[in-house]
């Protein structure tokens, strides 16, 4: 029966061990030249083409290179818009045209879904479509009817978009993609890949054994969603090989160096394990079946890192497919369809599917379309009362609001920092002691190139770089007692040798080493995420860090009597619900540590040690409404109270920031999104990622406070691409709060423009 569609649940348990499952090596066959990867995808034309994605910063967008050219791959093509992208992948066959086909790619900064004509790279400029989102897989569909459908799977959301075919001035073929509909998924996708035969979509899930899977089918309801069995270790990409029987295809699924290869139903046939270069991991894989002068049986693909390696690859399946008991299938064409009678017809407008019933033509219209033939437009939460509809789910918003369905506050950044290294995540903001208009910003790069520290005053003016071992998130320490001297500490987690990395802030806000600040962690532990806490009760100062794992750990900050730092380990637990977790800031009068979950939530802990399995409360779940993926940086704004003032959370995917209020339950209050600067002298804010505010007025500049924030794509003036080091973007406090849409709240009242933190 193989993958039929006729398999019970019961068959569909596990990825079963077969018996006489088999181990073959096979080489990296060639590479590309060096490249920021993480996916790829292949393209059947004249030239067969392995694409993948550019997830540099500077450059960005997508690559193609000639498989069957020698190692390195000879470059066919460079889409580079100056935009960091993940995903790639293409459609064949378009409009009856075989040799025609579709590359597809979103950017992550703009979160805009693009379209390429294949073979000539021409860009459909028709098909530019905003999804604003954290977008993580990436796969396309030709239905039995020859509609071409792609597939975008993020955090726990699918969308599906049917690529519309129009022709506009003669015969040259445009492309729009038409939003079908959102649907819920389990998990965050690490990959995706379709069994055109089946009629199926395979699924894997991010840091995780699972494989998921559900029918394809030409239809606005959601599909139903199960998983299929667990691989041997984290899953990292998936592929279908289309088998020339009809019902039975093979499933290829990628775990760091090796691809085990599944046959109907589910039994595991071998491994692939790839050799020639040490610590090889591989994600994004992809297939190409056709017959080439160098591979007569095609090519694994896939996005590769190594120890001397950072590129994509190729492996020939020569021989490999035999040894598993494959029958190899070079015939395979992806552009060839079906000639069924579409389900998309002019009684629903082209807007929906169209199911005849007793009385006529019935009509399920795609998103954002309505009524009886789907003719008229709709706007999800009708542009939230912000704007007005004037298109299928597109809202002309009115001033001072925008991002999705005009529900975001848009505020304008005043300056930026220098542009420094490579890939930058948190900032901290140090208030001086002695003048408030002298006070710091310190930033994080987490890359390994330029790796450590900077810091910069309030104009945006780097002033020190530090070299650090990759530090992730950033705070500060104030008046900590280091032997006879009160100092401030700047304090990270550093990913590079898994360390608690200190600085003594000197008086003018530069960075100093300082003896023990360095401080080991437990054995094996991966740090990631880090804040710091000291009691309102006994005084002592504290450090927490996090593993992606979301492992916590809780120091305890101590210092000899000639002021070398010490650290001893207090506590140990688990926070959120077992999902990737990274900022978090502490509450030092309430006693309160806000963790974010990324893919799921806000969560609230004790911060005191004294509970060895503390419970957590979740402030906000991702899906309420207002917390999107994901939950990035997190941090504070004091009030005169210990009830007033307000918690700032980062919404990585939609390029965004929550505002709560710090008192329990944490009411929400607002949305906020950075756009660009007056006059276009700063970027606007996306994909962001760390987060810092205070309420202090800091000098003429801030009066009322500032907020700081990452910013992912640091574009240049006047189209000029991305800068392809990081940059943090300046926002006045009240600018926010106090923004003229939201001014009737009062916002801004429950803020301590003279909160002192070493008071």
């Amino acid at each position: 029966m193989g993958f039929s569609r006729r398999l019970t649940a019961a068959a569909l348990l596990a990825l079963s061990v077969g018996a006489s499952a088999a181990d073959v090596d096979i080489p990296v066959s060639a590479l590309t030249a060096e490249t920021e990867s993480d996916w790829s995808a292949v393209y059947y034309g004249k030239t067969p083409l392995v694409l993948g994605n550019d997830g540099s910063a500077a450059t960005g967008g997508w690559l193609a290179w000639n498989i069957d050219s020698g190692s390195p791959l000879t470059q066919a093509h460079a889409e580079t818009p100056g935009r960091r992208t993940k995903l790639v992948t293409t459609i064949h066959g378009r409009d009856g045209k075989k040799a025609a086909g579709l590359a597809v790619s979103i950017a992550q900064p703009d979160s805009t879904l693009r379209g390429w004509e294949l073979p000539d790279y021409k860009e459909v400029k028709s098909a530019q479509t905003t999804v604003l989102g954290d977008w993580s897989a990436l796969c396309s569909w030709k239905s039995p009817t020859g509609n071409d459908y792609v597939y975008l799977f993020g955090k726990n959301e699918g969308k599906v978009f049917l690529v519309r075919k129009e022709h506009r001035g003669g015969d040259y073929d445009h492309a729009k993609f038409v939003e079908v509909q959102s649907f819920p998924i389990p998990v965050e996708a690490s990959g995706c890949a379709t069994s055109p035969s089946l009629g199926k979509m395979f699924v894997s899930a991010d840091d995780d054994k699972d494989v998921y899977v559900f029918n394809l089918t030409e239809s606005t309801a959601a599909p139903a969603i199960s998983k299929i069995g667990e691989a041997e270790d984290d899953v990292t990409g998936v592929a279908v090989y289309v088998s020339a029987t009809a019902g039975v295809d093979y499933l290829f699924v990628a775990m760091k160096d090796t691809v085990a290869v599944y046959a109907p139903p589910f039994n595991l046939l071998g491994n692939l394990k790839l050799t020639g270069h040490e610590d090889i991991e591989i994600q994004g894989l992809g297939l190409y079946q056709g017959a080439t002068s160098k591979y007569p049986s095609g090519v694994l693909t896939y996005a590769i890192e190594a120890e001397d390696v950072k590129a994509f690859g190729v492996s020939s399946l020569d021989g490999a497919i035999q040894t598993l008991g494959l029958k190899v299938n070079t015939k395979y064409d992806p552009a060839v369809g079906c000639a069924k009678s579409s389900p998309i017809c002019s009684a629903c407008s082209d807007n929906g599917f169209c199911t005849k019933n007793g009385k006529g033509i019935e009509c399920s219209c795609f998103a954002g379309f309505q009524g009886k033939n789907c003719k008229a437009n709709t706007c999800e939460d009708n542009c939230s009362g912000h704007g007005k509809c004037v298109g299928p789910n597109e809202c002309k918003c009115d001033a001072g609001w925008g991002g999705l369905h005009c529900s975001f506050v848009v505020v304008q950044p005043v300056t930026e920092t220098e542009a420094n290294g490579g890939d930058g995540d948190d900032p901290a903001i140090w208030i001086s002691p002695t003048d408030r208009g002298q006070s710091r910003i310190i930033t994080t790069t987490k890359s390994t190139q330029g790796a450590g520290l900077g810091v910069f005053d309030l104009s945006g003016k780097l002033l020190e770089t530090l070299p650090a071992a990759e530090p992730n998130n950033v705070d500060v320490i104030y008046n900590f007692q280091a032997g006879s001297r009160k100092i401030d500490l700047a304090y990270a987690a550093c990913r590079g040798d898994n360390t608690l990395c200190l600085f003594e802030i000197l008086p003018n806000g530069t960075l100093a080493t300082i003896p023990g600040g360095i401080q080991p962690t437990l054995p094996k532990y991966k740090v990631y995420g880090s804040c710091t806490y000291r009691s309102p009760t006994t005084g002592k100062q504290y450090l927490f860090v996090n593993a992606k794992t979301s492992q916590y750990l809780q120091y305890e900050l101590t210092a000899t009597a000639d002021g070398t730092l010490v650290t001893t380990l207090v506590r140990d637990f688990h926070a959120g619900s077992g999902g990737q977790v990274e900022g978090c800031v502490t509450d030092e009068q309430n006693g309160w540590i806000f963790i974010g979950e990324e893919p799921h939530a806000l969560w609230r802990y004790d911060a005191e040690p004294a509970d060895p399995k503390p419970t957590g409360v979740a402030v906000a779940t991702v899906g309420d409404g207002h917390l999107r993926a994901d939950v990035e940086g997190v941090t504070m704004v004091f009030g005169k109270t210990r009830d007033e003032g307000y918690i700032l959370v980062s919404n990585q995917g939609v390029s965004a920031y929550n505002v709560y209020r710090r008192k329990a339950p944490h009411k929400f209050v607002m949305t906020f999104t950075i756009g660009v600067g007056r006059n276009g002298e700063v970027d606007a804010v996306t994909n962001t990622d760390g987060i810092a505010a205070v309420g202090t007025g800091l000098g003429d500049k801030f009066p009322k406070g500032l907020v700081v924030v990452h910013d992912d794509a640091n574009e240049l003036p006047g189209g000029k691409g991305t800068s392809a080091e990081a940059s943090f973007k300046f926002v006045p406090l009240d600018k926010i709060l106090g923004a003229d849409v939201v001014k009737k709240l009062n916002l801004l009242d429950q803020v301590d423009s003279n909160w002192d933190p070493r008071a």
